[in-house]
């Protein structure tokens, strides 16, 4: 039994970037590794964001990577690691002497992920780009928003950390699977366009089948359909309608009393009937607040949820339940995920000051106080 998680004893690299990135360090950091991340000497850049949650779990080292020292020293971690990751645009490892090449010479087993937005190849590759750039390409952006309006920027949750960081997470971990069954060190190449295109599979099989229109806003599970929508309430707030299957469709109309029930109600499978449908139900969910809903709904199989905004979230009873939130130190976030049973995770560290941990990292990779002295005077490391 351990309380550090499944990839305990996996060292990883990190050179400190932003967004995806991080968030695929710290998803392996949150599930064990032992992740080293490389920040900008002297402070400022990558590393400048004090508390950033995204790099808790891990310790840091603060490098001058355009110093020879200082890419040496990389190097030196890299020969002893089991993976590096890295989100730069296409080709700045490798002018830096730290591309897949130089790691792999260094470390033949290693696993190199590289985190961007486009890939790297393809006509775009080089181009400076953000997550609603790479959902617009494919085709995600445009799913997103209601009937007749532009689309919505879903924040970048589904292009920078699901399509992103959660898929370079998987790729590192699918690789160093291989590498521990004889297979030779390689390169991730995780890409957005990549991932959000994998994750939108389910909307191409169901264009493919007919079942789903190319319009936004008009179908199942975009907002077309009344019963897996959003309602505002009497007090202005809002609960959320999942009721897909008939049986818990059903059961939402017996719970609320819905006024459109029997032979006169329109078919709810038939999206000519969703207008009236819908007007009636945003009538009926105006007639109590959005906790007088949740307390008649709550956990039955209506599927209806109250929408509760980020300073709700943590103390919701199910999520409270489940210690889907932590407080380490007073500070709130979200726990790691999954859950193992035999390896549990935990939050074992709080996010690191840039190069807060460059003698402890140094000295466990052989070297002594007067070579980190050294190294510090000749501004190879912070």
């Amino acid at each position: 039994m351990t309380d550090q998680g499944p990839l305990t004893g996996v060292r990883v690299i990190e050179l400190a970037g932003i967004g995806p990135g991080p968030f695929a360090a710290m998803m392996l950091a949150d599930l064990g590794a032992d992740v080293v991340r490389v920040d900008r000497a002297g402070g400022g850049g990558f590393g400048a964001f004090p508390g950033d949650l995204l790099n808790r779990n891990r310790r840091s080292v603060a490098v001058d990577l355009k110093h020879p020292d200082g890419r040496e020293l990389v190097l030196r971690l890299v020969a002893d690691a089991d993976a590096l990751v890295e989100g730069f645009r296409p080709g700045v490892t490798e002018r830096l002497g730290l591309g897949p090449q130089d790691c792999l010479a260094a470390n033949p087993r290693l696993v190199y992920g590289r985190m961007t937005g486009w890939g790297q190849d393809g006509p775009l590759a080089h181009s400076a780009g953000h997550d609603i750039d790479y959902l617009a390409l494919t085709g995600a952006l445009h799913g997103v928003g209601r009937a007749g309006e532009r689309p919505v920027p879903p924040m970048n949750l589904l292009g920078d950390f699901g399509g992103g960081g959660m898929m370079l997470a998987l790729g590192v971990v699918a690789a160093l699977y291989a590498v521990r069954g004889g297979a030779p060190g390689q390169v991730v190449d995780a890409a957005i366009v990549d991932g959000v295109s994998v994750l939108a599979t389910q909307i191409h099989a169901l264009r493919g089948l007919g079942l789903w229109q190319d319009p936004r806003g008009v179908n199942l599970l975009d907002g077309g359909a009344p019963f897996y929508d959003t309602y505002e309430c009497a007090d202005g707030r809002y609960v959320a309608v999942g009721a897909l299957e008939p049986q818990f469709y059903a059961e939402l109309v017996r719970l609320t009393g819905f006024p459109l029930d029997g032979d006169d109600a329109p078919d709810r499978d038939d999206p000519a009937g969703w207008p009236v449908l819908r007007a009636a139900w945003a009538r009926l969910f105006r007639t109590r607040t959005r906790d007088e809903w949740t307390d008649l709904l709550a956990g039955t199989d209506a599927c209806v949820a109250p929408v509760r905004d980020w300073a709700e979230a943590p103390a919701d009873p199910h999520l409270a339940a489940r210690e889907v939130f932590v407080a380490p130190g007073g500070v709130t976030q979200p726990a790691p995920a999954p859950r193992f049973s035999a390896t549990p995770t935990s939050v074992r560290r709080p996010p690191p000051q840039p190069g807060e941990h460059t003698d402890e990292v140094l000295a466990e990779a052989g070297m002594d106080a007067a070579r980190i002295a050294a190294l510090r005077a000749a501004g190879a490391v912070g």
